[in-house]
Order: structure tokens, then C-alpha cells, then sequence
């Protein structure tokens, strides 16, 4: 008996009975950082502080917001990290110091990012591979390809065109002074993802087949196209957010590096179940936000890079031990 189940069956049972308005803990959590990171550092509650914090926070969140799709559906996508590194030193190469050429250049990064999720989906759909397998040897091919490409040194470099996304501050603007483009594209990229969740039959057709990918089989459900489809949204929000990168801290044959941990862990924060049928594209936001207020925290303290490192990994570990525990409390009511 699922969650769902238990709810409808207690509604049935106590007809008078209200429920209070649950609220998923992640976003306390972070109004709790948040409050830890004004304590410690005063400067983060004037708009430079916490429209930069938002601004770093960017290429995690639309990762996290792509990522969720697959999980959602009972996957994993390890290869979105080196979807990033693919897209800056791809990037750098094709552009070639030429600025007139960003938009194809652009267009050609997300149809490679296409390709990659398309391929990633008909491996795990149609040769039944599991997508842990499948996602981690396309991350090695990907971080292959892009060595290769720029033979470990990437020519070039990424012109203003390419750098306004992840760069760029609109300035004047009232009251916040000014408008960090990446900020715009992580709300516009969130609200269309928490569209296709949330408000259309893709949505629930994804908690669907990861609740019971079987039953949802012989509803009629397209199983296999409705998965590749969520690998082909995952592998685009990795290219958003390499040029967003690529906007911040320029070319790098590392830069995607770790990012793909990061985003499963920004998701198992937010309250997605590893094992799929749960999951929102706000709370993977929001636990992409937490997991961004704890490094940033952790960095004021003055923690060093292999100490937060830990912490991540002690976060996703009793992240997953709690998600389980809610799935098995369910199961057994």
C-alpha cells in the first residue's frame, strides 16, 4: 500500500477528520541556512549577497529540476556532468574566438545534449541496461570525447555572447540593484519543468511507471518512450547549465566534475525516493538551494573543499536512509 493509499483510506475512514497542509521539510531546512549564512556573514541579506548566492545556485538548480524527470521515473543520470565539461569545451572549440557564431553554436550544444539522453534512453529502454550502468558509460565516453576533442587543453575562449547567460547582471533594477541573467533562465527553465511535471499527463505518467513500471505497462502507458523523453529533458538541463558554468568561470576540461552527485543529492534533499514514483520539480529546486546554503556556509566557517566533500556524501547517505524509511513506513501501514 502506497503513501497515496494510506492517506485516501485514513480520508475515508475519518470522514471529519482535516489534515493539515503538509509541507515538505526541505524548504524550513533552507529558510534555516539561510538564517545560519545571515548570522555569520551580515552583507548576505543586501542584494549582492543573496542575488549572487542565487546566481551560483543556478546551473545546480536547473540540474537538480532535470535530474528529478529521471529519478521520478526509477533511474539515475551520472552522465549530466559530463554533458557540462562537453558543452564549455565543445563551446570554446566551435566558436574559435568568433562571437558572430554563439547562437548555432548553442543550437548545436543542445542537440548534441539531445542525442546524448536520446541515446541514454534507448539503452536503458530497449537494451535493458540499468540506467546507473548505462548513464556512468556515457559519463566516461562524454569526458573522453571532450579530452580528445581539445586534446586536454581547449583553444579559445568563451566570447561575452556565449558569457552573457551565466555572467551577465541587468543593472537599474529597483530596490535589488540589479538582475543576474543566470537568475532569469533558472526561473524560466524552473517554471517549464514544473509545467511538464506537474500540470500535464507527462507528469503522471513518470510517477506512474516509477511506482510500478509493470502496472503502468499494461495501463498502456508508453513506458519506454515517456523514459527516454525524461532522459532527453536531464541531458538538456546539463547543457543549460554548462553555459551557465561557461559563463562564470570560463573553459575547463573539469568543470562538470562532480555535478552529477551533486544533483542526485539536491533531489534526495528535496524528498525524491531513489527508487522513483516520487518527487517535485520545487523541492529539487529548493534542496538544490539547501545543499548550495550548506557549502556556502561551510565556506564562511572556513571549512576546506575535502571537508564539505564529506559532508555532501553524509548528507546523501541519511538522505536516502530517510527517504527509505518513509517508503518501507508506508508500505507496511
Amino acid at each position: 500500500m502506497t503513501e497515496k493509499t494510506v492517506e485516501m483510506t485514513e480520508a475515508s475512514l475519518f470522514p471529519g477528520k482535516r489534515r493539515l497542509p503538509q509541507v515538505n521539510p526541505v524548504y524550513f531546512v533552507l529558510a534555516a541556512l539561510l538564517c545560519a549564512i545571515a548570522l555569520s556573514n551580515p552583507n548576505f541579506l543586501e542584494p549582492p549577497g543573496y542575488l549572487n548566492f542565487l546566481k551560483r545556485a543556478a546551473p545546480l538548480a536547473i540540474l537538480a529540476a532535470g535530474q528529478i524527470y529521471v529519478i521520478v521515473s526509477g533511474g539515475f543520470d551520472l552522465s549530466v556532468g559530463s554533458v557540462i565539461t562537453l558543452t564549455v569545451v565543445g563551446s570554446s572549440m566551435l566558436l574559435d574566438n568568433n562571437d558572430d557564431a554563439t547562437w548555432w553554436v548553442i543550437l548545436v550544444m543542445f542537440a548534441i545534449g539531445a542525442a546524448v539522453g536520446l541515446i541514454n534512453g534507448l539503452v536503458v529502454s530497449y537494451l535493458r541496461v540499468p540506467s546507473l550502468i548505462a548513464t556512468l558509460g556515457m559519463m566516461i565516453t562524454l569526458n573522453g570525447a571532450a579530452f580528445m576533442w581539445s586534446s586536454g587543453s581547449p583553444r579559445g575562449y568563451l566570447p561575452d555572447t556565449f558569457r552573457f547567460f551565466g555572467r551577465y547582471n541587468i543593472k537599474g533594477m529597483p530596490l535589488i540593484q540589479f538582475l543576474p541573467v543566470a537568475l532569469i533562465v533558472l526561473v524560466v527553465v524552473g517554471i517549464a519543468l514544473f509545467w511538464l511535471m506537474h500540470r500535464t499527463n507527462l507528469g503522471r505518467l513518470l510517477h506512474a511507471i516509477g511506482d510500478n513500471p509493470r502496472a503502468a505497462q499494461m495501463s498502456g502507458v508508453p513506458v519506454e518512450r515517456i523514459r527516454i523523453f525524461a532522459f532527453v529533458i536531464s541531458s538538456l538541463s546539463g547543457v543549460t547549465a554548462g553555459i551557465l558554468l561557461g559563463g562564470f568561470a570560463g573553459v575547463s576540461t573539469d568543470v562538470g566534475t562532480g555535478y552529477e552527485l551533486q544533483a542526485i543529492t539536491a533531489t534526495v534533499i528535496g524528498g525524491a525516493q531513489l527508487l522513483g514514483g516520487r518527487g517535485s520539480v520545487p523541492a529539487s529546486i529548493a534542496g538544490a538551494l539547501t545543499l548550495a546554503a550548506i557549502f556556502t556556509l561551510l565556506n564562511f566557517i572556513g571549512l576546506p573543499k575535502p571537508t564539505r566533500d564529506v559532508v555532501q556524501g553524509l548528507i546523501l547517505i541519511v538522505a536516502v536512509v530517510l527517504a527509505t524509511y518513509r517508503r518501507n513506513r508506508a508500505g507496511g501501514r
